[in-house]
């Protein structure tokens, strides 16, 4: 039978064993909103220190976990707040993962979320189609190669909704419907602040 001071010894053992790679850091901007949703703007431990050192954010929240060195022991932080605001961009880069983001992984022809997603060109590049915002759309592997290199209409398909460049926000906006995998519990003030609150 464990004795009290046992379990203590044993709690305290199983808390300090959990590596601190596993322990990132939640980086919001000044105004103590996350810099970014999706994916989540996370840092890992070594650069969060490293910043709070120089002085460049403070730290919010911790997790129990320790660090130590010869001369110092500190907590480990798990939420952190930039000293100076970013100003987010207004327009985000082209890539794909953002392309995917804006249509909400969700293919634009068949509405089918997730799955094998590509991106296609509604105007085909043959046709003189260019790669933009505006016309370049998600699709599934199936429907992408069903299209073809021909337009919607000559493929008797239809599009969801007309491609266009989102803004950042509108990005933070469909980000927020994807939770992240994991959430430390001293991240939750500062992810679903404007969620609506329940009576």
């Amino acid at each position: 039978m464990l004795t009290a001071e046992l379990l203590e010894q044993k709690f305290v053992t199983e808390r300090l064993a959990v590596s601190p790679e596993a322990c990132p850091a939640l980086v919001l901007n000044a105004d103590y909103t996350p810099l970014s949703y999706y994916p989540l703007s996370l840092w890992p431990w070594q650069t969060a220190i490293k910043a709070a050192f120089l002085e460049r954010v403070d730290i919010i929240a911790e997790y129990d976990r320790e660090i130590r060195s010869p001369s110092l022991r500190m907590k480990l932080p798990s939420v952190i707040a930039l000293r100076q605001y970013v100003r987010p961009a207004s327009h985000p880069a082209f890539t794909r993962f953002n392309l995917f983001l804006r249509d909400r992984f969700t293919c634009q022809y068949c509405s089918v979320p997730g799955g094998e997603l590509t991106f296609d060109h509604v105007i085909p590049r043959a046709y003189g189609g260019r790669t933009t915002w505006e016309n370049v759309t998600t699709a599934c592997a199936p429907c992408n190669l069903k299209k073809g290199g021909r337009t919607p209409a000559e493929a008797h398909m239809h599009l969801l909704s007309r491609p266009c460049q989102p803004s950042t926000h509108d990005l933070q906006a469909h980000g927020r419907a994807f939770p992240p995998h994991y959430c430390h519990e001293t991240w939750r003030d500062y992810l679903y602040w404007d969620v609506e609150l329940l009576a």
